[in-house]
């Protein structure tokens, strides 16, 4: 059983008082290397297929012990990198299957120190941009919570808000309960957040919600569901603000594939939401229950209803208890949100989320639209949430968003520079040898089996013949930037490290003074291209002295 990250809060602590603490042997440690031999060629690759979970979770352990590193480094774009590398895996397990029991408990105890370390321990990450807090929030407020015990007979409320085209907002003792939570010292600083990009977003979402005739209270739900963050995702791997699950998002024309991610696109999954609440609500004329159906499925809602011979949702008491208090938590955030003056919050300054589209025939590096734009990569990536690379898509033209007023002055930028210098390969071709299989290729490579048969419409995944070339999907390109190793900075020395079984470049990084980032630059390593492997030689730049 590979060990578990319980006591990672320990190091961290250390590391922060003790400065001069190496952590490489600790992460070590904690962190199980790579050091495993390598699959039998005669094993099954259905094997080595559904075997992925114990690789994903060793996987994701050793990455967070390079953003560990990394951190203690302030080295906030390698920290970025490798969360986003951590997210891409968890994403990957729902494209495998169910988990046996022992890599289930696993999987959430990794969850449970990962969030930690993430929300409470990176100095160089703001906790508000935590993927998986929206969730988890609404987890441990349930816990906290006392039951609710419905009452028999008529149900008591006091109506706050029951205008036409509206979604009634009502207080019982019930939705109390989550007002005082949401005002008080636990989850003041939560809703804090979740206001402030209700504001950011408001004039993104409302008018969408208004196209299709879905009043605007609805947008609360993706506030209690995501906290309005696009690239939030749950246990159950759901993704977005709207937190589709990868068979309904493709129900509701939502994408995603190597490039792209569009559950985690505001406006596509804004109008996939609409869809599938439309749906919902027409089957229930009810927009308690519809609300319901939305986390817990409109088969349990159904069985309720015909259980308790009602379509009071206050009267459905066999309702799971996540299920009876999400309503009220429900009701609780949109009544303060209606007035957050009344309820002691100050109504926070945003710039809105307003942007300009530009076409992208090709696919192009991040970095370098990026300086075209006069903006960060940060800002890109927020813009565009949906890209899951370090460039955008090479199938076709793609509709790059823009901070608002950014267009004209891209566009005369873009057109000035070199066609060379705008466009981003996206593929190596690799020729398939004896004994390796789309498991063996997507360990070498970095990437998932699901995107290598993606790329290359592989409809059985465990028959690959040898001689093949396959396209593997290289993320961010594969061109050379930097030094590449031809010449270093000065007062430095150049060394050749030969990589070993297990090492990683945030510890290769800490043995010789230097970061990750410094490393991937000097030897040509785009952010996001696949990992170093053994016998590998890398060009380090070493201070003199």
């Amino acid at each position: 059983m590979i060990r578990t990250l319980t006591g990672i809060s320990v190091i961290l602590l250390v590391g922060h008082v003790q400065a001069t603490i190496s952590l490489s042997p600790y992460a070590n440690s904690f962190f199980p290397s790579n050091d495993q031999e390598p699959a039998s060629p005669l094993k099954n690759n259905e094997d080595e297929s559904r075997n992925r979970f114990p690789q994903i979770i060793q996987d994701v352990k050793v990455l967070l012990s390079d953003v560990i590193i990394a951190d203690l480094h302030r080295d906030t774009l390698e920290v970025i990198f490798n969360l986003s590398r951590i997210y891409d895996l968890l994403m990957e397990a729902d494209q495998i299957g169910d988990m046996n029991i022992e890599d289930q408990d696993e999987f959430e105890r990794f969850e449970k120190s990962f969030l930690d370390i993430y929300t409470h321990k990176l100095s160089t990450i703001q906790s508000s941009d935590a993927p998986v807090t929206a969730e988890r929030f609404r987890r441990d407020i349930t816990e906290v919570i006392e039951p609710l015990e419905i009452e028999m007979g008529e149900t008591k409320y006091t109506v706050v808000d029951d205008r036409d085209g509206h979604i009634p907002l009502v207080r019982n003792k019930y939705v109390d309960q989550f007002i005082t939570y949401f005002t008080t010292a636990k989850g003041r600083k939560q809703f804090e957040i979740w206001l402030k990009r209700y504001e950011e977003y408001k004039g993104l979402i409302l008018p969408i919600l208004k196209e299709h005739e879905i009043p605007e209270e609805i947008m609360i739900l993706a506030m209690i569901e995501s906290g309005l963050n696009p690239k939030a995702y749950s246990r159950a791997n759901a993704s977005g603000m709207w937190q589709f699950i990868y068979s309904t998002g493709k129900n509701y024309g939502l994408k995603r594939d190597w490039y792209v991610d569009e559950r985690r696109d505001p406006v596509k999954s804004t109008h996939a939401a609409c869809a599938y609440l439309k749906h919902l609500n027409n089957l229930f004329d009810n927009w308690y229950l519809t609300v319901a159906a939305y986390n817990a499925g409109e088969g349990r809602i159904l069985r309720a209803s015909r259980l308790h011979q009602t379509y009071d949702f206050w009267q459905l008491h066999s309702l799971p208890r996540e299920t009876r208090n999400y309503i009220p938590y429900y009701l609780a955030a949109a009544i303060i949100a209606k007035d957050p003056k009344a309820y002691g919050f100050k109504l926070p300054k945003v710039t809105s989320f307003e942007y300009n589209e530009v076409t992208l025939e090709h696919s192009a590096d991040l970095s370098v639209l990026a300086r075209v734009a006069g903006i960060s990569v940060k800002t890109i990536r927020k813009y565009n949430p949906e890209l899951r690379q370090s460039a955008s898509p090479a199938d076709g033209p793609y509709l790059l968003k823009l901070p608002s007023g950014k267009k004209d002055s891209f566009i005369t930028a873009w057109n000035s520079i070199p066609e060379s210098e705008r466009f981003a390969p996206q593929f190596l071709v690799h020729r398939v040898k004896y004994g390796e299989s789309l498991w063996t290729i997507s360990r070498k490579f970095g990437v998932s089996i699901h995107d290598i048969a993606s790329v290359n419409k592989i409809r059985n995944r465990h028959k690959i013949r040898v001689g093949t070339k396959l396209k593997v999907p290289v993320k961010g390109g594969n061109r050379t930037w930097g030094d590449g190793g031809t010449g270093g900075p000065s007062g430095h020395y150049k060394v050749v490290y030969k990589v070993k079984k297990g090492d990683t470049l945030g510890q290769i990084g800490e043995d010789y003074g230097t970061r990750a980032s410094k490393i991937r630059r000097w030897n040509g390593l785009k952010y996001g291209t696949q990992l170093i492997y053994p016998g590998q030689k890398l060009i380090i730049w070493v201070k003199e002295g």
